[in-house]
């Protein structure tokens, strides 16, 4: 079938974040298993709690659209649990693999912001009200797991600067990009 119209494309974008969505179900698990810092794996818990109700909300809106939520895949998405993926196997002392998980899991973070977004701008346009208000609620968790990502970076990339001065004996900015990175986007 032809699209033609804005809500063809809504719909594909909330086809797109509820694969996106599903794919984060699966990987929040490994991720918060690979994290060596506790209160960074009690956060990627907490997110997998969020992100449970974030694929329900996406669900009640295909209801009352009387679509199916499935039908597209994410492979944004599925590059960046890719990339996250290979973080968690690199060989790095733990201070330094969690720096770079949280840099993974903002760039996560970052990319379902521009999604929703996006469906919350067009939900808005097609007078979707109760949309926007579940859409918005959504953006609001992902913007509050980014800023909680970003504090906890604030702890750890020091810590990772530390080890990475033990290891190789120079010292390095990159550790420090994650805070950074919040207040640059």
């Amino acid at each position: 079938m032809a699209k033609s119209s804005l809500r063809d494309l809504y719909t594909d974008e909330l086809r797109d974040l509820y694969n996106a969505e599903t794919q984060l179900v699966k990987a929040l698990p490994k991720m918060a298993k690979a994290a060596a810092n506790d209160q960074l794996r009690e956060a990627f818990e907490e997110h997998l709690r969020q992100t449970s109700e974030h694929v329900s909300r996406l669900e009640q809106i295909f209801e009352q659209l009387g679509e199916k939520a499935s039908g597209k895949k994410c492979v944004g998405m599925e590059g960046l649990v890719k990339e996250g993926s290979e973080m968690i196997k690199e060989d790095y002392p733990e201070e330094v693999k969690d720096a770079g998980i949280i840099g993974a899991a903002q760039r996560v973070e970052h990319y379902e912001m521009a999604g929703y977004g996006t469906a919350r701008a067009f939900a808005e346009i097609l007078g979707e009200n109760d949309h926007v208000s579940l859409l918005e609620q959504t953006l609001e968790e992902e913007k509050q797991a980014d800023e909680k990502l970003t504090q906890l970076a604030e702890q750890i990339n020091p810590q990772a600067a530390e080890e990475q001065g033990r290891g190789s004996g120079s010292s390095s900015s990159a550790g420090r990009s994650n805070s950074k990175s919040r207040r640059a986007a």
